[in-house]
This record gives structure tokens, sequence and C-alpha cells, in this order.
């Protein structure tokens, strides 16, 4: 499969990557971190590919996108994994900047991932869009309500998409559960450490993401398999 990740770096989508080259699959992914997309190139060589692309940046993902089509064609799976969380606080004391940075990366982010890769995929006609949500993209909770409201700007963006989409494709919203991130440690602390590192959650993450399909378009997904439609 050839699959494409956003906010490959670190977390879960340096797990995703790493489980998806282990296991055969072609990985094109994109982050922030120079270093770390040096270290990447390093470790997975061609025909995976690993480039410095912010995704607020629509002309940067675009020029991204033309190179990895054009060596790989369109992707198996996209997966939108990149994604920011303010620092924990009431909303009120939330600086603006930071508020438009969160939406900018977790709504319009995935909003120039999918204009720059979905053509390609319709094109095709077939292809799976996987744009990770979270719990708080159905519920909320104190002090994180920038998070919470792009995830729920996820889930409608998705399921919308999921309408728009030609009979064989798929667009997925998938809650990936409790996982110990640095994004996770930024709201729980040390009491993060209690639930799966990401190297262990991509052993069931990754396979169950290849198994999406026209099926489970538009559902919103937990992964595990529950579906909270």
């Amino acid at each position: 499969m050839k699959i494409v990740i956003t906010g490959v770096t670190r977390g879960l989508g340096r797990a995703l990557a790493d489980w998806y080259i282990a296991n055969g699959h072609t990985v094109a992914g994109c982050g922030r971190s120079g270093p770390a997309i040096f270290d990447l190139r390093f470790t997975h060589p061609e025909p995976n590919s690993f480039d410095a692309v912010d995704v607020t940046q629509p002309v940067k993902v675009a020029l991204w996108s033309e190179r990895v089509l054009g060596a790989l064609g369109a992707p198996d799976f996209l997966i939108n994994n990149a994604g920011l969380m303010n620092k924990p606080a009431p909303l009120w004391r939330v600086p603006a900047q930071e508020f438009d940075k969160v939406v900018a990366v977790n709504v319009a982010g995935i909003a120039n991932v999918v204009r720059a890769f979905v053509p390609a995929m319709i094109e095709r006609g077939s292809g799976v869009i996987v744009n990770l949500s979270s719990g708080w993209g159905r519920s909320v909770s104190a002090e994180v309500a920038p998070y919470c409201a792009t995830k729920w700007a996820v889930e409608g963006l998705t399921k919308a998409l999921a309408e728009e989409l030609p009979k064989g494709m798929a667009a997925v919203p998938l809650s990936p559960g409790v996982i110990d991130t640095d994004m996770l440690r930024t709201c729980f602390a040390d009491s993060a450490s209690s639930y799966p590192k990401p190297e262990e959650w991509a052993k069931k993450a990754a396979p169950y993401i290849l198994g999406l399909g026209p099926k489970d378009n538009g559902k919103s997904l937990n992964v595990g398999g529950r579906d909270d439609d």
C-alpha cells in the first residue's frame, strides 16, 4: 500500500510510519521538524519519502503533493495526523494567536492536504482518507476548548467530505484513543505514562486503518473498532 501521513516526525505519526514500512508498505510523510525529517530519510530510504512541510501553508502542501504524486501516484490511504493542543487554560485566557494556530493546524491543515491529494485519489476511483479526531471531538473537557472545537470540526468536516466522495472511496474521522504522547502530557502530566506508548498503539492501530474501506465511509470510528454513530 502507498500511505501518506502528516505529522510524521513524532508520536502517533512516527509510530504509524515505522509500522507500515516495517510491514512492507510505502510511506510518504511530512512534519515541521527539519532534523527529525532528516533522521527519517536515513532510517527509511526510498521509495519512502519525507519532507519538512507546514500543513498550514497551502502552497507548500501543494508542492509537496506534486512531488509525492509524481513519484508514487495517488495514495491508497491518506492519514491526516498533524495536530496541536493548546496549553491548558480557560478559554478566555488562551491567547488569540495560540487559538488561531490550533485551528490552522487541526482544521485548515486537513483541508489543505485534502485539496492537494484527494483529486488524484478520485481520478483513480479509490482510496481512504483518515482524519485523526479525538474523544474530545465527541465530548468536551475544561481548559482544552480550542482543541475540542477543532476536533468537533474534524468530525463535521470529514462526514461532509464523505458525502462528497464518489462511490468506492471513504472518509473516516478516527479517534485514536488515549496514548502516552507529548500532547497528552500537556494535559495529564506524568499520569500520561499509564497509557500505551505510540509504538504499542500502532501495532493495533496500523492494521486497523488498513482494514477501513467504503463500508466505513462517514462513520465516526475508534481504534479497536467501536462505531460511535
